[in-house]
């Protein structure tokens, strides 16, 4: 297996360059959709004077750091997208990833669950520590040593997210009985109207028609769902590695992320994105 020649070898062992390249690709174009939408939906007018967010930011930071913040933001917002463009299409990638990852950093100010931004600055870290990004859409595939640490590094980042992830469902009762999906589908008819934005889910119908009555047939469905989510997140990593399970992981890795983006479309797109494009590190 190339991680353990890799670890064996105090990463040194060459591996593909291009796995690291087409991970950089992915991560711009995510990171650009992420960017493009913060856009809209308020983001644009985020920090305006007399806002509630301009107030929290004086009341957290002071009046001098919130109105400074507040000056920088929209420049930034225009800055960082750019560069989110110009990391994908390989042109001075990594300024570009630099000036991405302060964009990205900057959201840890105002956001109240930065769970997907802390996955998008260690991923990006992860960029940082390789030697050979590549320039432009081309790809090389002449095994090196440049991409080597990077690598080893993309794939630990991803294993401990699905095993800590694996780790507190399993410990959540709620969760691992159903209870905690079977009450979301039944609560989901209900509410789906209240939300203030649209498009913040995107629930088959038929799902929720025919799982969302909190029988117990529909807890025993969703207990199962859930079990298997938990074995999924604890065995993807590992089959990920093993050339003879990998094409099987990617497709359960891609229905499960369908799955979890479907319950949250605009809050899961950064980390199921990013998770996925993951996926390239694995293989040698």
């Amino acid at each position: 297996m190339w991680l353990s020649d890799a670890v064996m070898s105090g990463f040194h062992s060459p591996t593909d360059p291009g796995r690291l390249q087409a991970f950089r690709i992915v991560y711009g174009t995510v990171l650009t959709t992420r960017f493009a939408l913060s856009f809209g939906q308020g983001g644009w007018t985020r920090f305006a004077p007399g806002s509630l967010s301009r107030r929290l930011a004086e009341q957290r930071f002071g009046p001098q750091r919130g109105r400074l913040l507040a000056g920088v933001y929209r420049p930034a917002l225009i800055v960082r997208t750019a560069a989110s463009v110009a990391l994908a299409a390989g042109l001075v990638p990594r300024l570009s990833l630099l000036l991405v990852l302060a964009g990205a950093a900057m959201e840890l100010l105002y956001l109240k669950s930065p769970s997907a931004v802390r996955f998008t600055l260690l991923t990006g870290a992860c960029l940082m520590g390789a030697e050979n990004l590549g320039h432009g859409l081309h790809i090389e595939h002449h095994p090196s040593t440049a991409n080597t640490w990077a690598q080893v590094l993309l794939v630990a980042v991803t294993t401990d997210l699905y095993w800590n992830s694996a780790f507190l469902k399993l410990r959540s009762r709620q969760f691992r009985t159903g209870l905690y999906l079977a009450q979301m589908m039944y609560a989901y008819p209900h509410l789906k109207d209240r939300l203030v934005y649209r498009r913040q889910h995107a629930i088959p119908s038929f799902v929720h028609r025919h799982t969302g009555n909190l029988s117990t047939r529909d807890i025993r469905l969703w207990r199962l769902v859930s079990v298997a989510v938990i074995i999924a997140e604890f065995t993807l990593p590992i089959a990920l590695l093993l050339p003879q399970t990998t094409p099987y992981a990617v497709a359960a890795g891609i229905g499960m992320h369908a799955a979890f983006t479907a319950l949250k479309p605009r809050q899961l797109i950064t980390f199921s994105g990013l998770a996925l494009g993951t996926y390239l590190a694995f293989a040698s």
